[in-house]
């Protein structure tokens, strides 16, 4: 077989035979949720060339996932009619399944794969996927491989969970390169020789109807579903081709990128949510972004630097912006796959846990309940603008975001309790919510990824401290309070 996609990102998940008079080549698409860009898609392709088997695509949407709501839901299937226009006229069978009751897609996927040759799947390091794709792949009649489309860098090249972001950092400038310019095909289906014309077997459709996205998105069918209906529509809409459109936004705002994140009336990249549901590729992101600064490749440094800026011999913007997109989304996206308890207490380092259990008995200047934070209702006219800012949209400006989080191990009984809380309520609201960069950013709030700071504060202990008098003073807090404080009294409304 001729492989364009590395080898390294390829995971051989089961010890099922290929089925070389099978009907079809089946990828089941779980987290790289897009046509382009989609280096599993590319190796079902080549399954599909190598077995002269035509390719059926499955994306499914389960209705009692944790968190399930309009607002995750919406977004979803948003992506799916993006792909089911993207696919059309392709040869490919697409299927969108999204469950009309709990538990009703019990079976599609073992149904399809038993007239596939092989399955390919989506690596995914968080949330409930992981367990689900083990738990389905493990009852496969056919083999199956699960492609790691997360980031530029494979998470099978990196070595360990690293727990500072100055040695991921120092890792990547000496390992990333080869990766980097290892490119997906832009568009995997473009291949000449894969053979068209698959479709859907009539018994899976007759037991499974492929889902009617426009009854669901536009006549009223997602209010119907058991999904927590209290979380509304989110600040943008899902898709492909809304990821693109916001990629291209972003990069002509590029030049204002430091300012923006210190200023939380501004957009800074609004790009998180369509990486976080594949919508969108790491691998397209940053070559959109190095091409718009046309960097050269002839530029990088034979020895390691773990310097934050100068490395890429671009823009201070541009590489302020690859250092999240590069360090601290793929920091997260490896901490995730070497540790399954990333949300977890046991995640944190033993210095913040020792120094929070220390602190814990600390009295608290206040305590609210999880109700009274979660509905705004604190003393704190920033802290609530900021969770009315989550609730509205579906985020949180990146600088507030931490403090949200401090507050919230302040103003809570126990770290423990306050660790649990920040999980539940980033999970339930954001879009972006249920993705390694959650899981690292709100233990960054608990001391992960971070070191400890002098001096010893009460609660705190040697966790770093953040004040909601400072945070008005770095990010515009006054037009921060205008746009979304309680005088604010209109939503924002997108759809």
């Amino acid at each position: 077989m001729t492989v364009s996609v590395p080898a390294i990102r390829i995971l051989r998940a089961n010890a099922a035979p290929v089925r070389t008079v099978g009907a079809y080549v089946l990828y089941w698409m779980t987290a790289a949720r897009r046509r382009h860009a989609n280096p599993a898609l590319e190796r079902a392709v080549e399954w599909a060339v190598e077995l002269g088997r035509p390719l059926v695509v499955l994306e499914a949407l389960r209705l009692d996932y944790p968190w399930a709501s309009l607002r995750l839901h919406r977004f979803v299937c948003e992506g799916m009619r993006a792909n089911a226009a993207d696919f059309n006229d392709s040869g490919v069978a697409y299927m969108p399944y999204v469950e009309p009751r709990s538990a009703a897609g019990k079976g599609l996927l073992a149904a399809l794969a038993e007239q596939a040759c092989v399955v390919v799947g989506d690596q995914f390091p968080s949330f409930f996927l992981p367990r689900m794709v083990a738990a389905a792949v493990a009852r496969l009649p056919v083999a199956c491989e699960l492609v790691d489309g997360n980031g530029v860098m494979p998470l099978a090249a990196v070595p360990k969970a690293f727990e500072r972001a100055v040695d991921y950092r120092r890792f990547w400038q000496g390992h990333l390169l080869p990766h980097l310019l290892a490119t997906p095909a832009p568009d995997p289906l473009a291949q000449p020789a894969l053979p068209r014309g698959a479709h859907i077997p009539p018994a899976v459709l007759a037991r499974w109807p492929a889902a009617d996205l426009d009854e669901l998105l536009d006549r009223g069918g997602l209010a119907r579903l058991a999904i927590d209906q209290t979380v509304g529509l989110g600040w943008c809409h899902g898709g492909a081709a809304a990821g693109r459109t916001a990629l291209a936004g972003f990069l002509t705002r590029v030049s204002s990128y430091r300012e923006d994140t210190r200023d939380a009336t501004r957009e800074t990249s609004g790009l998180a949510p369509y990486l976080h549901f594949g919508h969108l590729s790491a691998h397209q992101t940053v070559h959109a972004l190095l091409t718009h600064e046309d960097w050269d490749p002839g530029t990088w440094a034979a020895r390691p630097s773990a310097s934050r800026e100068g490395w890429w011999h671009l823009s201070p913007d541009a590489e302020a912006v690859l250092d999240q997109l590069v360090t601290w989304r793929e920091l997260g996206y490896a901490w995730c796959h070497f540790r399954p308890d990333h949300d977890s207490w046991s995640a944190l380092p033993a210095w913040a846990r020792t120094t929070l259990e220390l602190r814990s008995a600390d009295p608290r200047p206040v305590l609210y309940t999880p109700a009274q934070l979660e509905a705004a209702t604190t003393h704190d006219p920033l802290w609530n603008a900021a969770q009315r800012q989550l609730i509205r949209e579906g985020r949180i400006h990146t600088y507030l975001r931490m403090l949200w989080g401090k507050k919230i191990l302040e103003w809570s009984p126990t770290p423990q309790d306050a660790l649990a809380l920040c999980f539940h309520l980033n999970n339930k609201y954001a879009l972006d919510g249920r993705n390694p960069n959650s899981a690292t950013g709100i233990t960054w709030v608990f001391g992960a990824h971070d070191r400890p700071w002098a001096p010893q504060r009460p609660i705190f202990g040697s966790i770093r401290y953040m004040s909601s008098a400072s945070a008005m003073t770095k990010v515009d807090g006054k037009g921060y309070l205008k746009k979304y404080g309680a005088e604010a009294a209109r939503q924002l409304t997108i759809f």
